[in-house]
């Protein structure tokens, strides 16, 4: 059976009931289930505008019906919704086929059920639902491939792959790894994968399955679009929109390990100040609390956090302190958390669920009055005191053993709902933030899911390795991460698990991520350098070697200098990049075929981006480099020509440029008659 239902195009059969419906502009979400009807989450969706679907359905006769369904390749049409730019087209076999407004296919659901094209019965379905207890199933979507597609977004993978095609991704979240599962197509599409649980994306040669290992329903949302800006910005409308990025955001951040008492950290600031060096953020990091789980300073150690807030305001510079989600069985707040239901719970085993300095559970970020709790307790003991900028790390969660099997969550199980705790550990400050007045809510944090843009979610790629080669990885992190939605992001510069600050291989490293950091939408510098001072000291752990800018040599002092001093030139074009990712979702660095949809050569380049319209970053991410081969987009305009900023030479776009590089220049090209160029012919 199919018909129109109040402009949802509906499909039933064999208790499947499959549901397709105009979702803003431009997009359908396609909903699945075996169950009585739909559950009514909408997940990632934050708008619930249901555009205005034009829905068609055709009748034929009993024999044409069963014809049609003796071949599930048919591209008959049983029912069709249009919305935009975008048509799903249903036969009497229930196979789903994706079309433009040009009426060229971007998506068709796999049909290697009953009888196909070749004559085979293979019975391997576009939709299938594996009956689990209750009403959950274990589901997969599959479409046909396409030769040539590429796909790119995803969230943040630790790999060198931009180009998703061809890749195997677990949907789920570890520290360093984001699943945010929304991509863009070459073909002119984007698809969201609209299910939190755990599982599994495979974008194959021969074909395209994803998996949930758990779910009630099945649920995506697929945009057509003439340009991959178009699609995006509709996608990031339709799961919130960041909001404005606050000034003192914009310049430089510095951060170490750990600064282990109020002293420590002021030394650090003053000298910024002393030196003339531009700072706005410094971080106090992890394990200057109490106990974990109770949210407060110890005063042992930072007897005076108001005075240590005033004066860091008087040099112009916030404070950002660091939260854990985790409650040690042994603070002061875990009996009441117990007892409330606040706590992420296990089905099998111990109740801690990390041991990091001592044996931790988990609040449960998915049910709001835990989270009203937990706020209560940042504001009482942080915001009230002057804190308003929070680091939330370990936001995965980090459990100490990924067994997503035995972990509940108040809305369900963490492998149904496992990949949307950190938009809603994020949620809980946001709302926290706001209702204090802030509009301007901006926290830190170390993994995301789709729609955590709105959430005011700074994403940083997490505990990486100090090394070329994992500089390598973030380059293409961060811009996966740009497309799948995630506009403020960043890197611990110079990585964050190793680097010997006398060693001249990891200086020369340095040096080139902090040039990196420079055109990444937060230029902030940490990591646990070694070698690490004999008197650790204070606290559970230990502070490591020193991580400042002058930590490292007077040469590199001279060049860190000259970046960040670069960094607050830029002001001017970083602040328009922020308010448009604030207005329509464009993300602040993308790949060039973003911005250059019609060369093809644009959609192939890995390891140059966009930094705004205006700027061509190209970062050197090999050790001993002397040279590197750029390769300049060209659109079909006059606007063709670059300008390489440290040298000056015009390149035409469509061409490669082979630039010097030496140890204090990045290659950045600017596109000629741009305003920013003048920033660059400053003295």
């Amino acid at each position: 059976m199919i018909r129109d239902n109040n402009g949802s195009l509906e499909y039933c059969f064999d208790n499947e009931k499959v549901r397709i419906e105009a979702w803003g502009k431009n997009a359908l979400r396609v909903r699945a289930t075996k169950n009585h009807g739909f559950s009514g989450n909408d997940w990632a969706l934050d708008s619930i505008d249901r555009g205005e679907g034009k829905v068609t359905v055709f009748r034929c006769s009993k024999a044409e019906e069963f014809r049609q369904n003796l071949s599930a390749a048919s591209d008959a049409s049983y029912g069709e919704i249009q919305n935009g730019k975008i048509m799903a087209y249903v036969n009497s076999a229930g196979v789903i086929t994706y079309r433009n407004q040009k009426g060229n296919t971007i998506l068709k659901e796999n049909y290697r059920r009953l009888i196909d094209e070749t004559g085979m019965a293979l019975n391997i379905p576009g939709r299938e639902f594996r009956q689990q207890e209750g009403e959950n199933y274990h589901l997969y979507a599959r479409f046909l491939p396409v030769r040539g597609e590429k796909i790119f977004g995803m969230g943040q993978y630790q790999q060198h792959e931009l180009d998703m095609k061809g890749c195997v991704l677990e949907l789920a979240q570890r520290n360093s790894q984001a699943s945010v599962p929304f991509y863009i197509s070459s073909l002119g599409y984007g698809f969201l994968w609209n299910n939190p649980a755990v599982g599994r994306a495979a974008f194959a040669n021969n074909g395209t399955e994803w998996e949930a290992l758990t779910a009630k329903e099945l649920d995506y949302l697929i945009i057509a679009g003439d340009s991959p800006a178009e699609i995006e910005e509709n996608y990031m409308s339709l799961t919130g929109l960041p909001p404005m990025m606050p000034e003192y955001a914009m310049g430089f951040w510095q951060s170490k390990l750990r600064y282990r008492t109020q002293k420590e950290l002021l030394y650090a600031a003053r000298k910024y100040k002393e030196l003339g060096i531009p700072l706005d953020v410094i971080v106090c990091d992890f394990f200057h609390w109490t106990q974990q789980g109770e949210y407060k300073f110890d005063p042992r150690y930072w007897p005076d956090p108001e005075g240590m807030i005033k004066e860091l305001d008087e040099m112009g510079i916030k404070l950002m302190v660091s939260v854990w989600p985790t409650v040690d069985v042994h603070s002061e707040n875990y009996s009441e958390m117990l007892e409330k239901g606040y706590l992420v719970q296990t089905k099998r085993g111990v109740r801690p669920t990390m041991l990091c300095g001592g044996e931790e559970v988990f609040y449960d970020a998915t049910n709001p009055e835990a989270g009203a709790f937990v706020w209560s307790k940042i504001r009482k003991n942080y915001w009230d005191k002057g804190v308003k900028l929070f680091w939330l790390d370990v936001a995965e969660p980090e459990y100490t053993a990924y067994d997503y099997d035995n972990y509940n969550y108040s809305i369900g199980s963490v492998l149904e709902t496992g990949n949307i705790y950190p938009k809603l550990y994020l949620k809980t400050f946001y709302d926290g933030m706001k209702a204090e007045g802030e509009d301007k809510p901006i926290c830190l944090v170390r993994c995301a899911w789709a729609g955590s843009a709105k959430y005011g979610g700074l994403v940083w790629s997490g505990d990486i390795k100090s090394s070329f080669e994992s500089l390598q990885r973030q380059i293409r992190a961060g811009l996966s991460m740009a497309i799948a939605g995630i506009p403020w992001w960043t890197t611990d510069i110079g990585g964050f698990n190793g680097g010997v600050i006398t060693d001249p291989h990891f200086r020369e490293l340095f040096v080139r991520w902090f040039e990196y950091g420079c055109f990444c939408p937060v230029m902030r510098l940490h990591g646990n350098r070694l070698p690490m001072p004999e008197d650790q000291g204070i606290g559970v752990v230990g502070t490591g070697a020193e991580n400042e800018v002058w930590s490292f040599g007077e040469n590199v002092l001279a060049i860190a200098r000259k970046y960040i001093q670069l960094r607050e030139k830029l002001r001017n074009y970083i602040r328009a990049q922020m308010n448009a990712a604030h207005k329509s979702g464009t993300p602040v660095m993308r790949p060039l075929f973003y911005d250059f949809p019609e060369d093809e050569e644009a959609w192939k380049i890995d390891d140059s981006y966009m930094f705004g319209p205006d700027l061509l970053v190209s970062p050197v991410a090999d050790e001993n480099t002397d040279e590197k081969e750029v390769y300049l987009p060209k659109r079909n305009t006059n606007e063709n020509i670059w300008i390489n900023v440290n040298s000056g030479d015009e390149f035409t776009g469509g061409s490669r440029a082979s630039v010097k590089t030496p140890i204090d220049e990045i290659p950045v090209f600017v596109r000629k008659g741009s305003d920013v160029l003048y920033v660059f012919r400053q003295e």
